[in-house]
């Protein structure tokens, strides 16, 4: 579980075809801080470090990614030289800051524009039509990641379009800062919504 409060900021330095894929990721953690078999968020999706390396400060590990999980995913994020937000596991005892994230993409949504709003980004992402029922003004989505409160919902024949404001912190410390018109994003719904449309179906 996690909370969608990004602690890092990683890079894909190396992927490698071997069944599944393998990625290297450096990240600016301590190795000694990183568990063989942990879990980490990498831009909003669960995996499993299977090795690690390098330097306090500058660290890498590495994880497997099955077919299943690129193909519901944002392809892009697993590209070298991609920039990940990355999020170690919640502990017994931390902040909950965000909301409670599972690491479990949903769907992949697409930036339809970006502006500037004050200080802040004004980003509108056209989600799946499958997500449109778990997607609620005032409510929480995650975003590549990031724990996000949506401002506005519209739906359209495609699917729906939602509104964010991504404030300067965290423009500046994710990789929301770079999103531009086209980008796709990895989204995952909040879990009590989840749970709330089966109860609604299932009472017909």
């Amino acid at each position: 579980m996690f909370t969608g409060i990004v602690t890092a900021i990683g890079t894909v330095t190396n992927r490698e075809e071997r069944g599944d894929l393998r990625l290297t990721i450096a990240c600016p953690w301590d190795p000694a801080d990183i568990a063989i078999g942990a879990s980490i968020a990498c831009s909003g999706c669960c995996l499993t470090v299977v090795s690690k390396g390098g330097d306090a400060g500058a660290a890498w590990f590495t994880v497997d990614l099955s077919a299943e999980t690129v193909g519901l995913t944002n392809a892009a994020r697993w590209a070298e030289g991609a920039r990940l937000n990355l999020e170690p596991a919640l502990k017994m005892g931390d902040e909950l800051g965000g909301h409670i994230v599972t690491g479990h993409v949903d769907g992949v949504g697409r930036v339809i524009a970006a502006e500037d709003e004050g200080d802040s980004t004004r980003l509108t992402i056209l989600a799946p039509a499958g997500l449109a029922p778990y997607i609620a003004a005032k409510g929480s989505i995650t975003v590549d990641g990031c724990s996000l409160t949506v401002n506005s919902v519209e739906d359209t024949d495609d699917g729906c379009q939602f509104g964010l404001n991504i404030i300067p912190h965290t423009a500046e410390v994710t990789t929301l800062g770079t999103l531009a018109s086209g980008d796709s994003v990895n989204l995952e719904i909040d879990t009590l919504a989840r749970y709330l449309q089966r109860m609604v179906a299932l009472r017909g």
